[in-house]
């Protein structure tokens, strides 16, 4: 079976706290067809997701870091 993957780049206009991004993380982590969330303690401001296009978009990445307070964009598709 073959799974399509795609990977964003989301930049968080915000100074977050790790609890902060921690908790954004876990929110993508629960949407279906997301395949992984990564973020550094290197680079605060941009998290790194890769999502399966067939049940996923972008659009709802974003928005789902977007109603949790943050600001954010998409930086890189």
């Amino acid at each position: 079976m073959d799974i399509k993957l795609v990977d964003i780049t989301l930049h968080i206009d915000e100074n977050l706290s790790a609890e902060q991004r921690e908790t954004i993380e876990e929110s993508l982590r629960a949407l279906d067809g997301i395949i992984s969330v990564h973020a550094s303690e290197k680079t605060p401001h941009l998290i790194i997701v890769g999502y399966n296009p067939d049940m996923m978009d972008h659009h709802r990445i974003l928005k789902r870091v977007t109603d949790q307070g943050a600001h954010a964009e998409v930086i890189a598709l």
